[in-house]
């Protein structure tokens, strides 16, 4: 894999707006790194382990779940939302792309793919164990 530092560049004291990923994963790095490459984002990715969060208004726990966009205004968006924000600040032919998948009905099936392939991230192509997402535990464990 070749190393591509724009996806692992880390603010200095982390200020939004900022996109956070689970580095532990290789499926999220990698994804992460080709977006970075075809879309050429306008704002600073990080994994969040990289980072403090607690100024950012999100917990560790949140972060593992799904990737994060954290705006200007501080407000955060998760999962397929956190990747149409993403690609509103890329390249001008993907902007089009991100306002499209903000806007119902795709907005609905984005949400839909990007949880079925978070959960099973851990089963693609750069996953390991660690790209697991931790369950909570059951109430008779």
């Amino acid at each position: 894999m070749a190393d591509h530092a724009y996806a692992r560049r880390i603010p200095a004291a982390p200020e939004a707006p900022i996109l956070l990923y689970d580095g532990d994963c290789g499926f999220c790095t990698q994804s992460i790194n080709r977006i970075s490459d075809w879309v050429r984002p306008d704002v600073p990715i990080a994994a969040y382990q990289s980072v403090d969060l607690a100024p950012l208004g999100v917990t560790a726990a949140r972060a593992d779940h799904e990737v994060l966009y954290i705006d200007a205004t501080g407000r955060v968006r998760g999962g397929a939302q956190a990747f149409a924000r993403l690609l509103r600040t890329g390249r001008p032919a993907w902007r089009p792309v991100g306002v499209l998948l903000a806007l119902p009905p795709a907005r609905w099936l984005a949400a839909g793919v990007y949880r079925l392939v978070a959960d099973n991230r851990m089963r693609l192509p750069g996953g390991t164990a660690a790209c697991a997402i931790p369950r909570p535990p059951t109430p008779n464990a």
